[in-house]
């Protein structure tokens, strides 16, 4: 099997593919759109289809003519609340709404790897399960996924599961990395509303202004992470949204923000749940007011196995050269729904990249609305999926 002759072969087909699904993007678990494309893609291929019951996920099952390992490969399909400004003749009609994250790369390369594979059922030694899942971007998709059996799909469950991300940024057109442990944080909120009294802002003196302790709040998370934490436990606590008041002469009754927080490990992670909620109310109350400070977990940290994602790298070198694979030196604090994948069966994560520039430093990043992808890098995704599936399937 020439996966890489093989997938060139169709690219022309895969880049219209994924410039249908760049024009129509769709946000969370409803995704009615991409869902009928996706299932247009596949019509004619010889899988076992179950659409999602909570959300519009499609899982197919291709069945190797041999027993075997079962490998789950995954793409997700949702986008972003992102107004696009790439200017690309292929851009979003629907306004608001933006494949500003690759996804629609990763749909494409995932529909490529079911045809690269299908064309040689009878020769696969196992059973592969593709897992088109929405509502990466703060939905959690892979767990509605999972709840209704995409693990066991194959009627047991997988040994083995790789996902791809392509990265507008960051790395070189083309090429591949990734790690062994810890690849992206776990992400978790904070949302605290500072309860005080309001009036006139001539008269601080007879309020309890909230608007100066919240701000000494998201000071303080920040001395949190530099005196609390070992400088060797990434963390990062992020202040996204501040909202307070109505005029500048009006002192509110409420002070309210939102905060991302980033950690690895899950020592760091309880920790930071109980001392970021305390800190914000002990702040509040030293000034007479009152926090309610709520802690929501999101993602878990994304973990590969470090003999998958070795077995990912030696792949990568082996199919398409020393120079197509980098070394990983760091985990990243962006965070992935696959990690939910990851906690249930050994496998690894992969960045590939898909910058339009010469220099990565020069193009903008995922979740930019000038974030853009070179989808001539599709085929080489897909063919990377597939390698991975028969590779694993042939060690059993």
């Amino acid at each position: 099997m020439d996966f890489r002759e093989e997938a060139a072969a169709i690219a022309p087909e895969l880049i219209a593919l994924r410039r249908e699904l760049h024009r129509i993007p769709e946000i969370g678990l409803d995704l009615p759109k991409t869902q009928a494309a996706v299932l247009a893609a596949l019509e004619g291929l010889p899988l076992e289809i179950t659409l999602g019951q909570s959300s519009t996920a499609v899982t197919a099952v291709l069945r190797g003519g041999k027993p075997g390992p079962v490998v789950l490969l995954r793409g997700d399909m949702d986008a972003l609340p992102v107004t696009e400004e790439t200017g690309v003749d292929f851009t979003s009609e629907h306004v608001g709404t933006m494949h500003a994250c690759g996804h629609d790369l990763h749909t494409t390369g995932l529909v490529g790897a079911a045809r690269l594979l299908a064309a040689h059922q009878a020769e696969l030694a196992g059973d592969v399960v593709f897992m088109f899942q929405p509502g990466e971007e703060g939905h959690d998709g892979a767990g509605h996924m999972i709840a209704e059996g995409v693990l066991e799909a194959a009627g047991r469950k997988a040994d083995a599961a790789y996902g791809l991300h392509v990265m507008s940024d960051m790395l070189p057109r083309g090429v591949f990395t990734t790690k062994p442990g810890p690849m992206m944080a776990a992400s978790s909120g904070l949302f605290v509303t500072v309860v005080g009294r309001g009036g006139h802002g001539s008269r601080p003196h007879a309020t309890l202004d909230p608007i100066p302790v919240a701000a000494e709040i998201v000071t303080a998370l920040q001395n949190l992470v530099t005196r609390r934490f070992s400088t060797f436990e990434p963390i990062v606590i992020t202040v996204g949204t501040f909202h307070a008041g109505t005029r500048h002469n009006i002192i509110p009754d409420n002070a309210t923000f939102e905060a991302t927080v980033r950690t690895f490990s899950q020592e760091a992670l309880e920790q930071v749940e109980k001392e970021s909620v305390k800190l914000a109310e002990d702040i509040a109350t030293a000034h007479g007011l009152t926090a309610e400070a709520r802690f929501v977990r999101e993602y878990p940290a994304t973990v590969n196995d470090a003999d998958e994602a070795a077995f990912i790298e030696s792949t990568v070198r082996d199919v398409f050269g020393a120079e197509r694979y980098r070394e990983m030196p760091f985990p990243v604090m962006g965070s992935e729904d696959f990690s939910r994948v990851l906690e249930n069966v050994p496998g690894s994560y992969v960045f590939y990249g898909a910058t339009i520039k010469e220099d990565p430093a020069d193009a903008a990043s995922n979740h930019s609305p000038r974030a853009a992808f070179d989808d001539s890098v599709v085929a080489d995704g897909a063919a990377l999926l597939a390698e991975l599936a028969v590779r694993r399937m042939a060690r059993g």
